[in-house]
């Protein structure tokens, strides 16, 4: 079953949200640390739940991945603004 763009574009901006507090609070730690590794592979799971259970295959990974490594970038440059 071919999924609908909304739905998949839905996914990348879920990815996208669910990645920002992440990254968000990424910041307050030491790079390479414990909760550095772990506040980057937390929203991971949630993102595949969303994905099988939306019906979507594996070409969709790369987008998900994509969106989620934006919302990393874009909550650590809140949170680098928000400490200036």
């Amino acid at each position: 079953m071919q999924a609908s763009i909304p739905l998949r574009v839905g996914l990348v901006l879920l990815a996208f949200i669910v990645s920002v507090p992440c990254g968000y609070i990424r910041q307050n730690y030491k790079k390479y640390s414990f909760m550095w590794f772990l506040l980057i592979h937390i929203p991971i799971p949630l993102i595949v739940l969303m994905r099988i259970e939306a019906g979507l295959d594996w070409h969709m990974i790369p987008l998900t991945l994509g969106g989620s490594i934006v919302g990393q970038i874009a909550g650590g440059a809140a949170s680098r603004r928000r400490k200036q």
